[in-house]
């Protein structure tokens, strides 16, 4: 379920939140607090009609005046939250290639985690922003079994139904624990796998590894090699296995690590927050025995922090 606490379309008006967006950002100072009131309530469609009527209005694109009037950690969240979410994930996507990695979350995690549909439109998404392929960029971008694995996860269309053949979730247990063993994640059949079985039958897979050899295969592949390949199918099996717990783990991570992970929170936050987010932080209390409120307000500060938790659905 969804953290977001969006207004009614009946008590919505996409001309009066545009007006009042465009006096928030006029005078000596920028109103911050209103900023978060009106766009920290208003769901993706809402969002969309703001940004149509106040370009309409004002002949100005909404975000880049976004952009010019805030900073910092609540810019990049307001920013990624202002964006359809298909663009959104493309803009992830992109800033993933450009990074250089090494784990390649963010990809890993549009491609795991969507359905098939949802991924076609953020390639197309990808595509009619940056003029590439999705699949292009990553190609350009990386090399040898990282590059395999990623064109591989983004150029999938799994089936999406609940069909599960039994037989070959046994045979293909057996291929994964055979290419741990041998420490020989990055053969091919591994990748084949992971990438072109449904969800369903992946889950099937994953529990007979489990059944048979009495550990899960994320666990068995903390035995292998440490490489940013071995990493990058330990996310991808995560987040195909238990996307929820998956996402509380980068919640935890990006709140207790020294130094806080703003970047990992405010993907998580922002890209969850109008589908999951109340699920996830279940997850987090039920893992760290305190809520994902509590510790976001503890290690954050501001408006970055009172927009966090907007999106979480606590006001600060």
């Amino acid at each position: 379920m969804a953290t977001l606490v969006a207004v009614d379309d009946h008590n919505f008006s996409y001309m009066e939140d545009a007006e009042a967006i465009r006096k928030a950002c006029q005078g000596w100072g920028t109103d911050e607090k209103r900023l978060i009131r009106i766009l920290g309530h208003r769901n993706a469609s809402q969002r969309h009609q703001i940004r149509q009527a106040y370009e309409g209005l004002y002949q100005e694109d909404l975000i880049k005046r976004l952009e010019s009037e805030l900073s910092g950690d609540f810019e990049k969240a307001m920013y990624r939250w202002m964006l359809d979410p298909a663009d959104r994930d493309a803009v992830l996507a992109n800033v993933d290639i450009k990074k250089g990695g090494p784990e390649y979350r963010a990809i890993i995690e549009i491609a795991s985690v969507h359905s098939p549909e949802e991924l076609l439109t953020v390639r197309r998404a990808y595509q009619a922003r940056y003029k590439h392929s999705l699949e292009e960029d990553i190609a350009s971008h990386t090399s040898g079994d990282i590059r395999k694995l990623l064109v591989a996860l983004v150029s999938a269309f799994r089936y999406s139904g609940d069909e599960v053949d039994a037989r070959l979730a046994d045979k293909e247990a057996d291929i994964l624990h055979d290419a741990i063993k041998d420490k020989e994640c990055n053969h091919e059949e591994v990748i084949r796998i992971l990438t072109t079985r449904s969800k369903t039958q992946l889950m099937a897979t994953f529990n007979r590894y489990r059944e048979d050899h009495g550990t899960s295969i994320t666990k068995a592949l903390l035995g292998g090699p440490e490489n940013d390949f071995s990493k990058a199918v330990r996310i991808a099996i995560r987040c195909i296995h238990d996307h929820k717990k998956y996402y509380e783990k980068v919640l935890r991570n990006g709140i207790k690590r020294n130094g806080t992970d703003e970047n990992g929170l405010t993907r998580v936050i922002v890209t969850r927050a109008e589908k999951d987010l109340k699920d996830i932080k279940e997850v987090y209390y039920k893992r760290n025995s305190v809520s994902l409120d509590h510790d976001v307000a503890k290690e954050t500060s501001g408006d970055y922090k009172a927009f966090l938790l907007t999106l979480l659905g606590k006001e600060d």
